[in-house]
């Protein structure tokens, strides 16, 4: 079958370029005692510092997708300049010859999202568009290749230095790679029978042509590998592109891929979005939050603002907002990657720094409710989330805006068996007084508590 049309499956996974999630049945528990103890670790962490940025940031609009005729009808809704398709993908694809971010600032970028409370970084080393933000020795579309301004400058091996840069703060490594190139001509080869309409996958039948799709499968393997022994310890490679599969009849033969990097990395966890199987060992629900827990390692990349790319004039969450999705994620089970997009001139916006350290500020009196903690029933309903940690239970009570009304009694539906001896405020008081019934417990808070202005939540601590 000619990949010229979108498959069925392709329908199901991606919506707007927004992918779905893996069902949890389809998850496999590595065997390997290296795995499992890096899963828990994962599940310790809570709060990544998730990256999408490449040339693309300088127009303001998204990612890679505009360069598939299949998906113009949604992602071209901001090219308001050009008509012409053929004209527009040529100059998107020129847009690393003006990508000259010469106020990159990783030590920077590293230091905020530390202050932030984020505990790894997940960056995008190249998304569908091709471009490598790396000093590949596989294509000359990259960040150092003297066809870019940026090739002279002392950070021009943007992954390197972001990685170094994150790395020394303590915070560790994940790796976005696409597994579709929409630069490569093994991938997107022109004089094939799709024309010059372009769709997610490849030009050709990949079983039609296997010659041709082999060199593409050689030419992935390499720079994977290339981003998995020569830039330093590296903790999860995310995989995104979850059309190029097998059943989509694009194998790229991943597992020898990762088994291969294991042999230096033995660690390496693979998330291989919306394949399931033993190399998807995250599930990555995008732009959303599952509705119900899931008791599988998973991660939500959701964005700070309104896009995973930068947006100029960006409509951003309220901290309020992000620290009460990081509560519903971590009660369900979950990872928050949170994106924010950085400038084409290589800094972070400034709403976004100031949302990281209220975020950052909040998490440093209130962290020991969420790092290193597991979910626990009754897990999460409206305004109320629930973690714990050894013998103890935090519970979060949220506030919907600075408006809602603080009382001197909280209710909280917590109907477990586990006795109670003590309950805290973090931040404020210990052994409040509280009263136990059938329905659950009634907590009188102290009068410091009780402000006008509603805090973003009160967390208790049942000891």
């Amino acid at each position: 079958m000619s990949e010229n049309k979108e498959t069925s499956s392709e329908k199901e996974e991606i919506e707007n370029g927004v992918h779905s999630f893996s069902n949890t049945k389809n998850w496999v528990k590595p065997s390997e005692a290296v795995l499992i103890e890096q899963l828990e670790w994962f599940k310790d962490q809570k709060l990544g510092f998730m990256m999408h940025w490449g040339p693309y940031s300088q127009l303001g609009l998204v990612e890679s997708w505009a360069l598939s005729d299949h998906d113009a009808e949604w992602s071209r809704e901001d090219v308001d300049w050009e008509l012409d398709a053929e004209v527009f993908k040529k100059q998107y694809f020129e847009l690393n010859k003006s990508f000259n971010p010469i106020r990159f600032q990783p030590d920077e970028w590293a230091e905020l999202a530390k202050e932030g409370g984020f505990k790894y970084f997940l960056f995008t080393t190249k998304h569908h568009d091709g471009f490598c933000m790396w000093d590949t020795k596989t294509t000359e579309y990259k960040i150092t290749d003297p066809s870019s301004p940026f090739h002279t400058h002392k950070y021009a091996d943007i992954v390197k230095h972001a990685f170094d840069a994150f790395r020394a703060k303590g915070l560790p490594i994940a790796a976005y790679f696409s597994k579709a190139d929409w630069h490569t001509e093994t991938y997107w080869k022109p004089g094939m029978e799709r024309g010059t309409q372009t769709s997610r996958g490849p030009s050709y039948d990949p079983l039609q042509y296997p010659e041709l799709w082999e060199e593409f499968v050689q030419f992935t393997h390499n720079q994977m590998m290339e981003l998995l022994t020569d830039y330093g310890r590296v903790e999860v490679l995310w995989l995104d592109a979850g059309w190029v599969s097998e059943r989509n009849k694009q194998d790229i033969r991943l597992g020898e891929l990762v088994e291969k990097a294991r042999e230096k990395q033995p660690w390496l966890l693979s998330a291989d979005r919306l394949i399931g199987g033993p190399y998807e060992n995250i599930i990555t629900p995008e732009q959303a939050v599952p509705k119900n827990p899931m008791d599988v390692p998973w991660e939500s990349c959701i964005t700070m603002g309104s896009a995973f790319s930068f947006r100029y004039e960006d409509d951003y969450k309220s901290t309020r907002q992000l620290i009460h999705l990081l509560i519903e994620v971590i009660a369900k089970g979950g990872n928050l990657a949170l994106n924010v997009a950085a400038q084409p001139d290589g800094r972070l916006p400034r709403t976004a720094i100031s949302r990281m350290k209220e975020m950052g500020a909040w998490l440093k009196v209130h962290g020991e409710a969420v790092y290193g903690t597991r979910m626990c029933a009754p897990y999460f309903n409206d305004n109320i989330g629930f973690t714990c940690k050894d013998e103890t239970t935090f519970c979060f009570y949220m506030y919907d805006n600075d408006d809602s009304v603080v009382n001197e009694q909280i209710f909280i539906p917590y109907t477990n068996d586990t006795i109670i001896t003590t309950i805290d405020l973090i931040g404020e008081a210990n052994n409040l007084s509280f009263m136990r019934t059938t329905e659950g417990i009634t907590i009188t808070i102290p009068a410091s508590a009780v402000t006008d202005i509603a805090p973003l939540a009160h967390v208790f601590r049942f000891n």
